[in-house]
């Protein structure tokens, strides 16, 4: 089963459409049989346990680089955009939408 880690904006704009744009994605990934790292879910662990922001990232960027691919949500956000960076650096190949996702791994 292909790790896949989800890429997209959290803070900048409204972040409970941002947390359910993720979740959708990381379902259909699901659904298509692969095992998604959807980084926005710990929105809720946040919630109740405040952690810096650094510390989240650190975090996701561990879980980045067991994954074999990373997929981009639309959207202005730093801390993506350098989890790109991070997926590019170590040749783990990214993705935009997920049917060419799909495609390369079938």
């Amino acid at each position: 089963m292909k790790k896949i880690f989800i890429a997209g904006p959290y803070t900048i704009g409204d972040v409970a459409m941002n947390v359910k744009k993720a979740m959708d994605l990381s379902n259909d990934l699901m659904e298509l049989g692969f095992a998604p790292y959807c980084p926005h879910l710990t929105h809720f662990l946040h919630m109740n346990h405040h952690q810096p922001y650094e510390k989240w990232l650190e975090l996701d960027k561990e879980y980045l680089k067991v994954c074999d691919a990373l997929i981009r949500i639309k959207g202005e956000s730093k801390g993506a955009d350098g989890e790109v960076n991070l997926a590019q650096q170590i040749k783990i190949p990214v993705f935009t939408d997920l049917e060419t996702l799909v495609a390369f791994f079938e």
